[in-house]
């Protein structure tokens, strides 16, 4: 069952690289205690994904900042793939997260069949937000779809 608002965020371990090197994350220090907004892409250097979604969030980064608002971003992708995907999309100040073999992913009932595609498992694409680990709001696209979970929509959904 795909989570929903009021649900806690599942604890998982993801992976980002940095200028510290590659580091794992828990869900648990992304979300806690913390006002975040994730949005997932099905795949780092897509095209829906590096032409709207990311640039997106690039745009309004500061709009959830003032709202006291972080901004992270999860996709089924290495963390290598992540990192340079963040620098070839500007996006300094969100959060990248690798979540290579989906576990996050199904844990929250997000993940997708594209195998059609050659892409295997990946995430839906979406955005939820979440205060202290609990979400407050989700929106998930239909398969091909681009309109409940760009960061114009989600910066409107929060109140700081």
């Amino acid at each position: 069952m795909a989570i929903k608002a009021g649900d806690k965020i599942p604890s998982v371990t993801l992976r980002q690289l940095s200028s510290n090197g590659l580091q794992d994350l828990t869900t648990d220090s992304v979300f806690g205690g913390k006002k975040v907004v994730m949005f997932a892409v099905p795949g780092a250097f897509t095209p829906t994904c590096s032409a709207k979604h990311l640039p997106g969030f690039v745009q309004n980064l500061d709009k959830f900042r003032e709202q006291g608002i972080e901004v992270a971003c999860l996709a089924v992708n290495d963390p290598f793939v992540m990192k340079a995907w963040s620098e070839a999309g500007n996006a300094d100040g969100i959060t990248m997260l690798a979540d290579g073999n989906g576990i996050f992913t199904k844990a929250l009932g997000l993940e997708m069949d594209g195998t059609a595609y050659g892409i295997g498992t990946r995430a839906q694409r979406f955005a939820l937000y979440a205060e202290n680990g609990v979400v407050k709001s989700i929106g998930v696209e239909k398969p091909g779809a681009f309109e409940v979970s760009s960061a114009e929509v989600m910066v409107g959904e929060q109140k700081a």
